[in-house]
């Protein structure tokens, strides 16, 4: 508590204090210097505690002013832009494109590579409109074998 003073500083000053005030009201000295030291204490804790609630308000604030900054500003606005654009935008078939203005009017269809007809299987035909796809069971990935 007071770090200049030893126990042997502490001893005298309890020796004189008796000796000035008396022995029958030391302890109510003692006892009203107790309540002055916790008062003195609830005092600084409730400073620190202000104190920290200022310096979190201020913590706070910045925060609150960096946010209003981003919401100003809004970095990410292009490239909302962008998708919201190619999502209004006309739909896109998955067909491959055919210009007819560079196809010759003797050819009616595109080339396609051996490699490429070779690994089409022709075999089984698949669900069309009029016949509804099988659903798999949960958790199955694999159709059943035939």
């Amino acid at each position: 508590m007071f770090p200049d003073l030893s126990w042997s500083h502490m001893l005298l000053v309890l020796i004189v204090a008796l000796v000035v005030v008396g022995p029958k009201d030391l302890p109510k000295l003692m006892r009203k210097m107790g309540q002055w030291t916790a008062k003195a204490r609830g005092m600084a804790d409730q400073f620190r505690r202000s104190f920290d609630e200022m310096a979190r308000q201020s913590e706070l604030d910045e925060l609150r002013k960096e946010l209003d900054e981003l919401r100003n500003t809004r970095p990410l606005a292009e490239i909302d832009h962008q998708m919201s654009q190619m999502l209004s935008g006309p739909a896109v078939s998955m067909e491959p494109a055919v210009a007819t203005e560079t196809m010759p009017a003797s050819e009616g269809a595109l080339p396609v590579p051996e490699a490429v007809a070779e690994a089409i299987d022709h075999s089984e035909p698949h669900p069309g409109p009029s016949e509804p796809a099988q659903v798999l069971p949960q958790g199955d990935l694999h159709p059943p074998a035939p």
